[in-house]
């Protein structure tokens, strides 16, 4: 089964650009949804997570906030 991450960013976010710029040098495909054009999903994030911080990466059913390259080799590993 291939991994596949999705990343939730705004057009202007820095860590966003890092996050998705790491999980393309690990080599970890990932479907991003920028909430700052699509305000039904920046809705529904913060009903799931609580934040409205991005970057916030949803990966192996697990939820990183932030740019946390730690956070996704541990949710690589399950």
């Amino acid at each position: 089964m291939t991994t596949t991450a999705t990343v939730y960013t705004t057009s202007t976010c820095p860590y966003c650009t890092m996050m998705k710029d790491y999980l393309e040098e690990q080599n970890i495909p990932y479907r991003e949804v920028n909430v700052q054009l699509d305000q039904q999903a920046a809705q529904q994030l913060v009903e799931t997570t609580g934040q409205m911080g991005v970057p916030q990466t949803e990966l192996n059913g697990k939820w990183i906030l932030g740019f946390d390259p730690a956070a996704v080799q541990d949710a690589l590993r399950g």
